[in-house]
């Protein structure tokens, strides 16, 4: 019983990683979002603005937020 306890351990904590994306990040000094979750939401706010198409808005996600976006945690810090 105590090896499955101790087996258990390192999936429990595995599983428990925080998400970069649980609240919306900006940038102290510039304001900027870091993360996808403050992007998009400033994305829809600039959009209902009407300061952007929709063609324009759906790029600049697909750009900082998609597969290979530049705000996704992993791409930002290589």
């Amino acid at each position: 019983m105590k090896k499955i306890i101790f087996l258990l351990f390192p999936i429990i904590f595995g599983c428990s990683n925080s998400d970069d994306n649980d609240i919306p990040k900006f940038n102290p000094k510039s304001g900027n979002a870091i993360n996808c979750r403050a992007f998009v939401q400033y994305a829809i706010d600039e959009y209902r603005k009407g300061a952007f198409t929709a063609d324009d808005t759906f790029s600049s996600l697909e750009r900082n937020c998609g597969s290979n976006g530049y705000s996704w945690k992993n791409l930002r810090e290589k």
